[in-house]
């Protein structure tokens, strides 16, 4: 097949214009989902600590740490990630500390986000960010 320049230039002009596109599609993703665990409320900033490497050398084996006095759910979500959900903790009544750890992938550098679920029925929020030196989501 024979491209002029000029519809070469358009097929190269379009194909950045669509590679831009995902950008603030990942974003709404994760709005999305915060807005489904939490109902649509705004979640608060604070009452909850996330703890995070701030360089991570390998996005395989992230360690994260959450802890949430009086939470009886937190998720985590990752804005960078193919799928932003990462995990969600449920706490119940007998629980004696409302902390939990583990192990995440992430796939670049990128934000982590924790949101808490108190038992007053309000919501928490917190965030870090975690430079991920080799990518751990296939890249």
């Amino acid at each position: 097949m024979h491209f002029t320049r000029r519809e070469a230039l358009a097929l190269g002009l379009g194909g950045i214009t669509a590679a831009a596109l995902p950008l603030p599609a990942l974003a709404s993703k994760v709005d999305d989902a915060i807005a489904a665990f939490t109902g649509g409320a705004t979640p608060a900033e604070g009452g909850v600590t996330l703890t995070a490497p701030e360089i991570a050398e390998n996005g395989n084996t992230v360690p994260i740490a959450v802890d949430a006095p009086g939470a009886v759910a937190v998720a985590v979500f990752a804005t960078g990630n193919p799928e932003t959900g990462v995990v969600t903790f449920r706490f119940g009544p007998a629980a004696g500390s409302r902390m939990a750890s583990t192990r995440v992938r992430l796939a670049k550098t990128q934000d982590v986000i924790a949101v808490a679920q108190m038992e007053d029925g309000s919501f928490a929020r917190t965030s870090a960010t975690v430079k991920v030196t080799i990518g751990g989501c296939g890249g």
